[in-house]
This record gives structure tokens, C-alpha cells and sequence, in this order.
């Protein structure tokens, strides 16, 4: 290995920011460089970085808001003071080199970086790059990006596609085969609506999977309600007389991963790169507020290479989506194809490819 860097890794705001950030400081600290988080003081961080030996710096932070607005120029005014309370902590241990995985947490540390002069990469998880990222990218070194088509919405002169970081044990894991369906078996079907669970896919798919079992058809269904909802959901399904599993939240998603036939699922960045390491078919229904609409580009993307298929959530029934489960059943060859078009979506190592790029602009 070459020199020892100090490297800054801005990775808060949502786990779509910290877990590969977390992943990519993981991969850096196994070199022997010493890492500093910057994180936005959020409540899913605190669980995340549990494990995290390393430094950590946390700096209020709060959203980019559309129009003009009071809440949106308190929002200018705290992300000011993100800046100027970033840039204490970042003079007295200047960094060799700082990575931003994107979100308004980013964007303090970095403003302070151009500022110091300290040289940054960023990651664009999504397809269709975010504010934070598309404000930054003007004087980042490189940006790194999970999708070869981000080059379309953002030019830069320094563009690489590395994929999305996750994290050692669901990459470790990927590698081992998924459990076979054998003919005649239920279906197996994991919902997944993210760590606050999706309201539409909690209320929709009891009933569909209900619907569908008045068929004849079996099914086997676990479902991530998210953490407020897991009652109601588990109530909702046994008032419907339909069997499932049901969690507020799982750890061991590679798990869930290696034994399931279907995903239902939203369509962030981190759940696609999953998904695709895994070789799990979905169904998309993006989230349709996504800054951007960044979530239907995401599935737009996999559908067009026949791993997925996507509906809008305004489209998303019980009856539409029985008569969808109905059809996956009459044509189980079909989701063996979009199984192998998903594993070949899938980027292995870009926590290490991340590492490198970072050691490339230090100029260790």
C-alpha cells in the first residue's frame, strides 16, 4: 500500500446515503487510512454507524426545499451554517481528499472543501442525479456513478461508473447461489417498502396476495412494513385469512435475498444495486415524489433490460396486481430470464473501485 491518507466520507441523511458511504469507509480503513464520517445527526445514523471505530463528525443539516418559501430560506440559511460549521473541524485535520455520496448532508462538507481546497469525488446512486450532486459536480474531481446513463442528465469531464458500494455481508453473500423453486412450490414473494415501509404497498399487496390464494394460487410472503406499520399490516392480512411473515425491519437481508422468487419493492438506488447482486426479479413501483422522479427512471432502467417490471403507483390495484401474480405463476420460464438479465445488472466491488479512485485523486 502506498501512503496513509486522511480521507473525509460525507454519507449522511438516508440509508441510500449512508450504508454505501459506510461500505466505501470500511473498504478505505481495511487499507490503513484513517477516515472521518460526516454525518447530518439523523436517527437512522445513530443505529448504522453502531460498528464504526473511527472519527465522526456531525453537522445539522436539513434538505434543499423548491420555490420561495420561509421553510425554504430557513433551509438556505441552515445549510449556511452547515458550511461555516463545517469548516472548524475540516482546517484543523485537513483531509488529503473528501467523498460525498450525495444529499444535502453533503453539501456543508464539500462547500468547505472547495473552500480549503481539499480535492472531492462524488457518487450518484441514481440514475438521474440529484440537486447536491448537480450543484457540486462543477468543481468535484470526479464523480462516480451507479448507472452509465447518468452521463445523459450530468456532464462532467471525469465521469466514472463504479456501481453502487453495499454493504461486506450482502456482497460476500451474493456470490452464493439463490435457493431454487421447485416445481409446484409457493411463490416466494419479499415486500419491501424501505426502513419507514411504503403505505400504498402495506394497504395493496395483503389484498392482491389475499385475491390471488381465492385462485388456488400459493404463496409465500414476507413483508417489511417498516417500523410504524407492522400491526396493522400483520392484522390486516390475517383479518384477509392470507398467510405472511411479517417485520418492521431485517438485518439480514442477504437472507431474504437468497430465498426469494419476486421482489415488490420501490425503486432506490440501493435496493436496485441489491437486488441486481442478488439476481431478483421485481416489481418496481417507484415512489412517485421522488425528487426528480428519479425512482421510475431507476426502474425504467432495469425494465428496459428485462429484469423488472414497473407500475406507477396510481395504477397499483389489488385487482391489478392479482392478475399480475396470476401471470407470473402461468409463466414461471419468464422470471428465470428476468432473474439472469437482474444478476447481469449487477457491479461487483465499487466499495473497492470507490477506494481507488479516491487513492488516484490523494495521489497516493
Amino acid at each position: 500500500m502506498g501512503q496513509k491518507l486522511r480521507i473525509g466520507v460525507a454519507c449522511g441523511g438516508t440509508g441510500g446515503h449512508i450504508f454505501p458511504g459506510l461500505a466505501t469507509a470500511n473498504e478505505l480503513a481495511s487499507r490503513g487510512h484513517e477516515i472521518t464520517l460526516w454525518l447530518a445527526g439523523k436517527d437512522i445514523e445513530h443505529d448504522a454507524v453502531k460498528a464504526w471505530r473511527g472519527e465522526v463528525i456531525t453537522i445539522p443539516s436539513e434538505g434543499f426545499q423548491f420555490g420561495l418559501s420561509l421553510r425554504s430560506l430557513k433551509t438556505i440559511q441552515k445549510l449556511r451554517q452547515a458550511y461555516r460549521l463545517s469548516l472548524a473541524p475540516m482546517r484543523k485535520k485537513a483531509p488529503n481528499v473528501m467523498l460525498a455520496m450525495g444529499s444535502y448532508a453533503s453539501y456543508g462538507p464539500m462547500k468547505a472543501a472547495i473552500k480549503l481546497g481539499v480535492p472531492y469525488v462524488l457518487h450518484e446512486a441514481n440514475l438521474i442525479p440529484g440537486r447536491a450532486v448537480s450543484f457540486l459536480a462543477r468543481k468535484a474531481d470526479t464523480v462516480a456513478v451507479s448507472f452509465e446513463k447518468t452521463g445523459y442528465y450530468l456532464k462532467h469531464a471525469n465521469m466514472v461508473t463504479t456501481g453502487m458500494p453495499l454493504r461486506q455481508e450482502l456482497q460476500l453473500a451474493s456470490d452464493f447461489p439463490r435457493a431454487e423453486r421447485n416445481e409446484g412450490a409457493p411463490l416466494r414473494i419479499l415486500v419491501v417498502g424501505g426502513s419507514r415501509g411504503a403505505q400504498v404497498l402495506n394497504e395493496v399487496v395483503p389484498k392482491a396476495i389475499a385475491a390471488t390464494a381465492e385462485k388456488g394460487i400459493d404463496i409465500q410472503v414476507e413483508h417489511i412494513a417498516g417500523l410504524q406499520d407492522k400491526e396493522a399490516v400483520e392484522e390486516l392480512y390475517s383479518s384477509l385469512g392470507a398467510n405472511a411473515q411479517v417485520y418492521q425491519f431485517v438485518q439480514d437481508m442477504e437472507n431474504k435475498y437468497l430465498a426469494t422468487d419476486l421482489a415488490i419493492c420501490r425503486s432506490g438506488a440501493a435496493t436496485c444495486a441489491e437486488l441486481a447482486a442478488f439476481g431478483v426479479p421485481a416489481l418496481f413501483v417507484p415512489y412517485p415524489y421522488a425528487v426528480r422522479n428519479h425512482q421510475m427512471s431507476n426502474a425504467r432502467i432495469l425494465q428496459d433490460s428485462g429484469a423488472a417490471d414497473v407500475v406507477a403507483q396510481e395504477d397499483l390495484t389489488a385487482s391489478w396486481l392479482r392478475d399480475y401474480l396470476v401471470s407470473v405463476m402461468e409463466k414461471p420460464a419468464r422470471l428465470e430470464r428476468m432473474s439472469v438479465a437482474m444478476k447481469k445488472r449487477a457491479q461487483s466491488n465499487a466499495a473497492g473501485q470507490l477506494a481507488d479512485l479516491l487513492e488516484k485523486v490523494a495521489g497516493a
